[in-house]
């Protein structure tokens, strides 16, 4: 399932951003533009899919803190400068939507206030609308599923505990869903998970703080593309290979370099050259998730790790699809130069992110779903 459009509409700085997606899909942007919250909106995607949607906007400070703080419309004279930018009557209710369209499967969902105001919980975001269409552009009559409303306020779709048989399309996407990979939190400190031996299982995907990254390797090297793998860490490290000690069932990585009378260990390694393998690793897994985020994979890295790293992400697009956010002007040009990428660029215009460039037609593209079904 190859995600089109990511939509988002009413969050933070987002006030209404159509996002195009690719095989390989980079997204660029000064600090503040709203890179993190694309990123964040796409959390949430996967937190109502796990049943914690609200759970994670409590998290964020609840709906009020979520929820875009600027006008409901931009004026053109508000664009122009002509006129400051200041709120008005509202005319429609506080929205937060966020939805993505795919093949065969799309999806939206819609928070607001509940409408019970006596209640301590008056915060607490209410689902008031959701939906599963077929096919990637929305329209009434191919709604398959839909959810949300007075009757389930609370309770997303996929919590419905509905029959696979019957709405078999609930539970192929929730599964799709939460097969995405983030990853965004690779630790390299003196006590992180990656520097640690560990009893080590057959892992044909990198965790999410790539604790298992011993185990992730000697799967690839027996079941996956092991040399590979091992073209790509000389890629980076030129002589540089790596074996996996598996001693009283304990698993520890090796990295061999020449000149070196033994290999060091996973603690034994530069911050940056851990991260590195993270991410080889994490390109390399036996079976790659349906959408792969990285987010800002070159930090700590050094300039002369960034041509690998772009070559290993475009090996890893020819696999899945896959979405980079990235800041260095080195791995930005580099996996610009890709036939694979589509390079999105965002700025800010009058605190809202808008995707450069973008015309109407294309931001027209995507269809929210109507509350009333029309």
């Amino acid at each position: 399932m190859t995600i089109g459009q990511l939509a988002v509409s009413g969050y933070r700085s987002l006030q209404n951003v159509v996002l195009p997606l690719d095989r390989l899909t980079l997204v660029s942007g000064a600090n503040g533009s709203g890179k993190s919250n694309l990123h964040r909106a796409l959390g949430l995607i996967v937190a109502a899919a796990r049943g914690e949607l609200v759970g994670a906007l409590a998290r964020e400070g609840g709906l009020p803190a979520a929820l875009w703080a600027g006008p409901e419309r931009l004026s053109r004279a508000m664009r122009r400068g002509e006129q400051p930018v200041q709120g008005g009557p509202r005319k429609q209710a506080v929205r937060l939507r966020l939805g993505f369209s795919a093949d065969p499967f799309s999806y939206a969902i819609e928070l607001g206030y509940p409408q019970e105001r006596h209640t301590a919980f008056a915060l607490d975001p209410a689902l008031k609308g959701e939906w599963i269409w077929a096919g990637a552009s929305f329209h009434p009559r191919a709604v398959l599923s839909r959810g949300g409303g007075q009757q389930h306020p609370d309770r997303s779709l996929f919590q419905s505990g509905a029959d696979p048989q019957e709405q078999p399309e609930l539970h192929v996407l929730r599964e799709q869903i939460l097969s995405w990979r983030f990853y965004d939190s690779f630790r390299t400190d003196a006590g992180a998970p990656a520097r640690q031996p560990r009893v080590g299982t057959r892992c044909f995907a990198l965790a999410g703080d790539g604790g298992d990254l011993p185990a992730a390797v000697q799967t690839i090297l027996e079941n996956g593309d092991g040399s590979g793998l091992q073209q790509a860490v000389a890629d980076a490290f030129p002589g540089c290979h790596l074996s996996v000690g598996t001693e009283a069932g304990l698993f520890r990585l090796r990295f061999h370099q020449p000149g070196l009378l033994r290999p060091l260990e996973a603690a034994e390694l530069s911050d940056g050259t851990l991260r590195y393998l993270l991410l080889t690793a994490s390109l390399f897994s036996p079976r790659l998730p349906p959408l792969l985020v990285l987010n800002e994979p070159e930090a700590s890295l050094h300039p002369d790790l960034l041509a690998p790293l772009a070559r290993l992400i475009e090996a890893a697009a020819q696999r899945t699809q896959v979405w980079v956010i990235a800041h260095a002007p080195q791995l930005i040009q580099e996996l610009a130069a890709s036939e694979l990428c589509r390079h999105v660029v965002l700025q800010r215009e009058l605190g809202a992110t808008v995707v450069e460039g973008q015309t109407t037609l294309e931001r027209g593209a995507w269809r929210w779903p109507s509350l009333t079904g029309v």
